[in-house]
């Protein structure tokens, strides 16, 4: 399965929820590689890299957190860049 990398920004009740920190364990779980930050406008960036079966399946367990809601988000696909492991960086 080819390996790809997406760039996400996340708009709603998306900080303050543990959005971040179910993003790293969802990231864990399906293998999925990348970081996760809050930005000062009050939305979440992304990035993600993986097969796009687990990288669907990571999204969807993030919006499955009950006090996670995601009214809108920004996708782009980016340069795949090999990365390992998944980290909360801001």
């Amino acid at each position: 399965m080819a390996i790809i990398r997406k760039h996400y920004i996340f708009y709603g009740s998306v900080q303050g929820v543990g959005f971040r920190y179910r993003a790293y364990y969802a990231a864990r779980e399906y293998n999925v590689s990348g970081w996760v930050r809050n930005l000062y406008d009050g939305s979440v960036e992304l990035e993600a890299e993986g097969t796009a079966e687990d990288i669907q399946a990571m999204l969807l367990a993030i919006r499955s957190s009950r006090w996670i809601s995601i009214d809108n988000f920004l996708c782009e696909d980016i340069p795949v860049v090999g990365s390992h492991g998944f980290e909360i960086t801001g």
